[in-house]
């Protein structure tokens, strides 16, 4: 399957199966973030997958109670290492990191048949404090992942016309 054909079949998944991740594929997702860019090529960035059903269990009130994110064999939260470094363009190095590798890891995951639910909805201390990550560091981004138990219809994209422009803003 091409890249462009992965994104275009990619959807957000919020029912799981219960069937584990196998350790291979896991691998495989956690690899693809491993080599996405960073500026800098810092690579100040911490991967958690979390197996353990119980932990898994204490970060659903953490991410605003989204049950699905219990359902899910395997929650990976992608955190930001060491101190917040603004590049020159005046965007935040290391949450744009993140973003990167988490995109990575989920048209990875997509690639494999894995399901995932980019979430934005959740609470950086409470993730912490459920992890015990540092307090120094920055949860960017959290996303359930396991084989998905619903086939979502794509959701409606605006036109290439409407997001797209070349030689300057028109």
């Amino acid at each position: 399957m091409s890249v462009l054909d992965v994104i275009k079949t990619r959807r957000s998944i919020r029912k799981y199966q219960s069937k584990p991740v196998e350790e291979e594929k896991l691998l495989q997702v956690l690899e693809a973030g491993r080599l996405a860019p960073a500026a800098n090529n810092a690579q100040e960035w911490k991967f958690i997958a979390v197996r353990d059903p119980e932990l898994i269990k204490k970060l659903v009130p953490a991410c605003g109670g989204q049950s699905f994110v219990g359902e899910a064999p395997v929650v990976l939260v992608i955190c930001a290492d060491g101190e917040e470094k603004i590049m020159y363009c005046g965007q935040p190095a290391r949450a744009i990191d993140c973003s990167i590798a988490l995109s990575f890891m989920i048209l990875e995951a997509a690639e494999l048949g894995l399901g995932t639910c980019w979430l934005g909805y959740f609470s950086n201390d409470k993730v912490k404090r459920v992890l015990n990550i540092p307090a120094d560091k920055n949860v960017v981004a959290v996303t359930p992942l396991g084989y998905a138990n619903e086939s979502p219809a794509p959701r409606p994209r605006k036109s290439v016309d409407e997001v797209v422009a070349y030689d300057g803003w028109k």
